[in-house]
């Protein structure tokens, strides 16, 4: 009897660094199959807990039961941070094939401020004083599905030297592809022809690179709590009267009007020339790990 398929390919990270553009292009590649749910943070229970999308080893196979590719892979940003993630998948995928996607730490530090105000797990308006307040409330950072959710601070998160030297230490050098979202963005067939001979898959298919927004705000905060957390009486009749498949569908499209897609406002040039002064030494030493000139994140 053939085994049932599993994942062999994970993109680990970075968080908004172009993890879900790449996820979305190489599930578009015939030889290449790409669980339906991004972000299933399996391997990431030492920092979500049970508040990870996918919890049981069952629930994560089911995610690939449909694969018949030569690749087979999924996209969690947690598990780069996650200091016990890469032993985990390792354990449970020994030949598996990393990818990871960096940005200036600085541009994914205040990019992730953006997205946790968005989901709910950051209530501090300004980027600035969260960053300087968030290691001192690490467990008052938000709810998630009603619990306490505990975020990774915004300065660890972006400790990629550390992160990518864990990977590489359990993995090997030859098996963790390193993409600059720099490179990604100014030449994306080039970087996507890379991560294609990275999984030995055929480079000849030619994707088209659809714009995939990232930075979301909704319009009414209210309503974005409400669909999120209904009153109890409201989730009590919802689930009386209306059948599964008909409250998801009702739910996505009211939360899809109260989205937009807008820029994300400059960062304040004095407090990007301070962090990036902060960064400096991660930033050679990150280079020097990877074999790339990093100097261009270090230019104000």
């Amino acid at each position: 009897m053939k085994p049932a398929p599993r994942p062999n390919v994970f993109i680990v990270g970075a968080p908004k660094a172009g993890t879900t553009a790449l996820y979305s292009y190489l599930a578009q590649h015939p030889e290449v199959f790409m669980s339906r749910l991004k972000e299933p943070q399996f391997f990431a229970g030492d920092i979500r807990g049970n508040h990870r999308n996918v919890t049981t080893l069952s629930e994560y196979l089911r995610l690939f039961e449909d694969a018949h590719a030569l690749a087979i892979g999924e996209a969690s940003t947690c598990y780069l941070a996650s200091p016990g993630a890469a032993e985990q998948i390792h354990g449970f995928c020994p030949e598996a094939r990393i990818i990871v996607m960096l940005r200036n730490p600085v541009d994914v530090m205040y990019a992730e401020h953006s997205e946790r105000l968005f989901d709910g797990t950051e209530h501090i308006l300004s980027f600035s004083r969260a960053l300087e307040s968030y290691e001192d409330r690490r467990r008052r950072c938000g709810r998630f599905k009603g619990e306490r959710v505990v975020q990774v601070p915004y300065r660890e998160l972006v400790k990629f030297t550390e992160q990518i030297t864990r990977y590489i230490g359990v993995f090997g050098q030859k098996n963790v592809c390193v993409i600059l979202f720099d490179d990604f963005v100014s030449d994306p067939q080039d970087a996507y022809s890379r991560v294609l001979a990275f999984l030995g898959v055929s480079q000849d298919y030619r994707c088209a690179f659809d714009v995939v927004h990232s930075n979301r705000r909704v319009k009414s905060t209210m309503m974005h709590d409400q669909l999120r957390h209904p009153p109890k009486l409201i989730r009590g009749l919802l689930h009386a009267f209306l059948p599964q498949s008909v409250r998801r569908t009702i739910g996505e499209r009211l939360n899809a009007l109260n989205i937009e897609y807008v820029p994300r406002p400059p960062l304040d040039q004095q407090l990007r020339q301070r962090l990036t002064l902060e960064f400096s030494q991660e930033l050679k030493d990150l280079g020097d790990l990877i074999g790339r000139d990093l100097s261009m994140w270090t230019i104000n």
